[in-house]
């Protein structure tokens, strides 16, 4: 995209190599984002080397890194930049895109350079202010079944930020949402957790449903494929019966906007003065 303003947008998100699922989900994020602030250049990054190698060697699609956008985006004279994860949790990926923006903060080559939360960040004294995982529980509501169990899959990981899980999991349990409960890949709660608790409660049947941005790698591998360690096939030998939601979170219109709602609170400086400081806004 050509220069038109001297204010931009840099969405960032982990990234996928499924053409269909991006489409569906990141471009149609940024597609919201754009809609919602005219006087913003939108831009792309993705945080994983990984995709971005395997893109450019498969297709010959380019996607900068963080620093690649950045340094473009100092190239090219904008003057305002607001950089805007997709990550779910505030993990490995986001602490990476924090260290960016805060070595652009400290080179003083932008007038404002400022970074909007991921999904999951604030849960707090239950107010609006601080609380994302209500947000979030409201946005996926209407994704839900009407009837029967739904297994979200989300990614996990060694960061501290994997508690993220098992705190929205509890905020489902606020809200009087009894039949959902969260795993992870490479975290805790593992499959194996799930499939006890499940077992305890008696439930037959469930809904797989991937707690991801993109329908990609992990939701059509690692939830529903015929391999033997697919999430799909353990619940099947465990005798639940299974069904696949086979959507990534981008695509649910509720859960875009609240990513547009979080490049607004960076703009506006909203969580300034209460404890989100400029490294990890």
């Amino acid at each position: 995209m050509q220069k038109k303003r001297d204010k931009v947008i840099l969405v960032v998100s982990f990234g996928t190599t499924y053409e269909k699922t991006r489409k569906l989900t990141i471009e149609s994020i940024e597609k919201c984002i754009e809609d919602g602030f005219k006087d913003y250049d939108i831009k792309r990054a993705f945080t994983s080397h990984m995709i971005i190698k395997s893109l450019k060697k498969r297709d010959g699609y380019i996607v900068d890194t963080p620093e690649e956008a950045l340094s473009k985006i100092a190239e090219e004279g904008y003057k305002e930049v607001i950089v805007q994860s997709l990550h779910i949790i505030p993990g490995v990926e986001y602490d990476y895109v924090c260290n960016v923006v805060e070595s652009y903060r400290q080179k003083d080559i932008f007038d404002k350079i400022e970074l909007g939360r991921p999904i999951l960040y604030f849960k707090g004294d239950g107010s609006e202010l601080y609380d994302d995982y209500s947000v979030v529980v409201e946005a996926l509501k209407c994704q839900l079944p009407k009837e029967g169990v739904t297994v979200f899959m989300g990614h996990g990981t060694t960061h501290p930020a994997n508690s993220c899980y098992a705190c929205l999991q509890m905020v489902f349990r606020d809200h009087q949402i009894n039949n959902v409960y969260v795993g992870t890949v490479e975290g805790y709660p593992s499959l194996d957790n799930i499939v006890n608790t499940l077992k305890t409660d008696g439930v037959e049947e469930v809904t797989l449903m991937p707690l991801m941005v993109v329908a990609g790698d992990h939701c059509n591998n690692d939830m529903a494929s015929e391999e033997e360690d697919s999430w799909k096939k353990v619940l099947e030998k465990e005798g639940f019966k299974v069904n696949l939601y086979m959507h990534g979170l981008g695509e649910n219109p509720l859960f875009r906007e609240i990513f547009v709602k979080h490049v607004e609170d960076a703009i506006t400086d909203r969580y300034k003065n209460i404890g989100v400081t400029k490294k990890g806004n």
